[in-house]
């Protein structure tokens, strides 16, 4: 299901024995777009520390109790690696995490997940891939807080449209399936959608984001409204409007390639 990543914030950790903390802000890898990482602030438990928890080790979102359900223990949380969330997230730092809590390295094998599509704690890391090439891919971090691109400017084609506003998650695959754009420096009062698959450049340092769309199509496209879900009727008639292809009829977790190079 589609959610937006702001209804998140805030969602209680429960390990096996014990609440662990609360979601601050999530990381996502910006090649693929993918949900990599839950930053929980866990309080006075463990000083404020910040912690990183995989998607692989959910076991049940509920999201009328707004709770996280893990198959971790608080021991297991509180030893494992320290990770400074101030600063950039290495892929040495994420390789540690990764093996400390058993998980495969989602950046070695050919899915979304590495072995797998999904976050999936039963996917293993396959025995052929070398450590010469975890060791080349280990300084490729493309790690991304979400709210850290809060607020980036986003252009089209032909000029300005807005700032980013937010994201709409695919709980399934933990894929960033939409950006939400805020239109109103420029058409006020709407939001409108758009695929990272559209994005044709990203500056990290400006901040800015250009897509592949004219304003006046994006002007012209489908509204979302927040408290509505997103229905496939939606997606469709949005993929229609942009005339682009919908990701679902092939592999929904790899059918468009979302690689983007800073500027």
């Amino acid at each position: 299901m589609l959610r937006n990543t702001k209804q998140l914030k805030g969602f209680t950790i429960r390990a096996m024995d014990g609440d662990i903390g609360v979601v601050d802000q999530l990381y996502f890898d910006d090649e693929t777009w993918a949900v990599r990482y839950l930053a929980v602030y866990t309080g006075t438990w463990l000083s404020g520390r910040q912690v990183l928890i995989s998607p692989i080790a959910i076991i049940h979102t509920d999201w009328q109790s707004r709770s996280i359900h893990v198959s971790l223990t608080k021991h297991q949380v509180e030893q494992s690696p320290d990770i400074n969330t101030k600063l950039p997230v290495s892929r040495q730092h994420e390789a540690a995490t990764l093996g400390y809590y058993g998980y495969a390295r989602y950046w070695v094998g050919p899915y979304l997940w590495g072995p797998s599509s999904y976050p999936d704690q039963r996917a293993i890391e396959p025995a052929n891939k070398t450590s010469e090439f975890v060791t080349r891919q280990s300084e490729e971090s493309h790690l991304r807080s979400t709210e850290g691109i809060i607020g980036y400017n986003i252009y089209a084609e032909d000029g300005e449209i807005g700032h980013l506003d937010g994201f709409v998650m695919d709980d399934e695959p933990w894929s960033l399936r939409y950006i939400e754009v805020a239109t109103r420096n420029w058409w006020p009062g709407k939001k409108v959608l758009v695929s990272p698959a559209w994005i044709e450049r990203i500056s990290w340092t400006s901040p800015e984001l250009y897509v592949g769309l004219l304003r006046e199509v994006i002007k012209s496209g489908p509204e979302y409204i927040e408290s509505i879900p997103i229905t496939r009727e939606y997606e469709s008639q949005l993929y229609f409007h942009y005339g682009r292809p919908p990701y679902w009829p092939n592999d929904v977790t790899h059918s468009e390639s979302l690689s983007l190079r800073d500027a």
